[in-house]
């Protein structure tokens, strides 16, 4: 896989919990593919992964693709986000893909999808963000001060 921006970023502990990880990315085509866990904690009464947890996966797909595409200079503030759920998630593996539709000055345009292990696809998204210096609105304990990192 290619060096992304996202190299440089500790990933925050809302991604953590979601078992977030980077499996690949096309920064310069605004896309990214993300790896999540839907662990059994995460289920409903029927036994499957919560709504509002498949939202904050696609939420969590969609910014980097952002901050990626702007190789780390940008970080977004979801303005709104409409999902659609479209099959049951059952526990285990969730891959989440988001690509960038219009990047503009001071908002980014978005869609995002998660699939199951099996390809079948759970739910998609489309998202407005407000565009912010990532300097300014990332915590410094979340980016790396190296050689060629964001600070």
């Amino acid at each position: 896989m290619i060096a992304t921006a996202l190299d440089h970023l500790t990933a925050p502990p809302s991604s953590k919990l979601l078992g977030w990880h980077l499996l690949d990315a096309r920064p310069s085509e605004g896309w990214v593919r993300i790896g999540f866990d839907g662990k059994k904690e995460f289920c409903n009464p029927a036994g499957f992964v919560q709504g509002g947890i498949l939202s904050a996966m696609l939420d969590d797909t969609m910014g980097p693709a952002v901050f990626n595409m702007t190789e780390g200079r940008l970080y977004t503030a979801t303005i709104t986000m409409t999902v659609n759920f479209l099959a049951p998630a059952k526990p285990g593996p969730i891959v989440g893909e988001a690509s960038v539709t219009q990047l503009g000055k001071t908002v980014a345009f978005v869609e995002g999808r998660l699939m199951a292990g099996d390809g079948t696809v759970l739910a998609t998204s489309t998202a407005s963000a407000r565009l912010v210096e990532a300097a300014k609105a990332i915590r410094r304990e979340h980016l790396e001060v190296a050689a060629g990192g964001i600070v």
